[in-house]
């Protein structure tokens, strides 16, 4: 008798798809909040919006974590790449005000692995707890010949409010005005094509070798999870008058900062007014990347980026002791400029 051809012997396996989910369920249930309505494995995620908004807006971001993933591969590390997912998202939405309501994930990968999805799963759960946001559902999809079986490719997506009087656009921003910025703490999750080709291309290094400047290896510094902004801009939102703000990702300085500005005015920042952590100085020596190339591509160690009055500026630093004043709004249509 000829052998039957099943969706398992086409390479799906949906008793781990189901195994997946029962390791997942207790990750998922510690992020929901009174606003879930309902359990995980519905058609679709309910989210009760409640009360205190006159005037609500949505605001929804959507992202990924990029080639970082490649990282994790190499070091078979995979509970930190989901706090990444959250972060690139709702590190978003709160430029604009909005304060997230809930997180959606999608994890498409070559062969599930149950202990490896929890493993990646349980690494959003944490992002969500840590932003505030509860994680409403999501996708696993096992796509074998589309993915090497040992790889996966990650997707979020975060919704958000925000009263309509309370958006941040940037239109308010006048000449003095300062730039206010909050550390980050290594590459988080931009520039990995790059970091990627110097490390392993151009040095030739393996994730486990031992780098004195970092004081940990190689990989532990790359897959050091992006840092969620989410509670500082809570702390402040309603302390002080935030006039634009930028979360510094893939583009750098150079793109970022430019994207909240008004017509005919820059940002001048000082670099004399922080130091960008180890890892961006070991790059940039050993890759010999010039100055305007780090900033265009990587955050220097500057994750987040608050545009307030000067007079705001104690406020805000009470709350956000970290908080650094790194340069000002000057007239001009230059965009950036970045001085010593």
């Amino acid at each position: 008798m000829k052998d039957k051809l099943t969706y398992a012997s086409a390479g799906v396996n949906i008793e781990n798809a189901n195994k997946a989910v029962e390791k997942i369920k207790g990750h998922v249930k510690k992020t929901y909040n009174s606003n879930v309505l309902g359990g995980l494995g519905s058609f679709g995620g309910l989210f009760e919006l409640g009360t205190g908004y006159k005037n609500p807006v949505l605001v929804s971001g959507t992202d990924g974590v990029g080639t970082k993933l490649k990282v994790a591969f190499m070091c078979d590390q995979h509970d930190t790449v989901g706090i990444d997912l959250v972060a690139m998202c709702v590190n978003d939405i709160i430029c604009q005000g909005a304060k997230p309501l809930f997180f959606l994930d999608y994890v498409a990968t070559g062969i599930i692995s149950p202990d490896k999805i929890e493993s990646i799963v349980g690494g959003i759960a944490k992002g969500c707890t840590e932003a505030g946001t509860p994680l409403l559902g999501g996708e696993t999809a096992e796509m074998p010949d589309f993915y090497e079986n040992n790889e996966y490719d990650l997707a979020g997506f975060t919704v958000g409010i925000v009263n309509k009087e309370d958006i941040i656009t940037g239109e308010n921003i006048e000449e003095n005005h300062i730039l206010v910025g909050l550390p980050s703490n290594g590459i988080h999750s931009n520039g990995y094509s790059l970091v990627r080709k110097l490390f392993f291309d151009k040095l030739k290094m393996n994730v486990n070798d031992s780098v004195a400047a970092f004081g940990h290896t190689l990989g532990e510094e790359l897959l050091k999870p992006t840092k969620i902004y989410v509670n500082d801009f809570l702390k402040v939102k309603d302390e002080v008058s935030i006039k634009g703000m930028v979360h510094v990702t893939g583009g750098g300085f150079y793109e970022n900062i430019p994207r909240i500005l008004p017509e005919g005015l820059s940002a001048s920042v000082n670099l004399n007014t922080w130091q960008p952590p180890t890892v961006f100085k070991y790059m940039q020596e050993k890759g010999n990347i010039d100055q305007k190339e780090m900033f265009t591509t990587f955050n220097m160690g500057i994750g987040l980026i608050f545009v307030i009055e000067a007079c705001d500026y104690s406020a805000l630093k009470s709350q956000l002791p970290e908080a650094i004043q790194i340069g000002k709004i000057v007239k001009g249509d230059y965009g950036v400029k970045l001085w010593e």
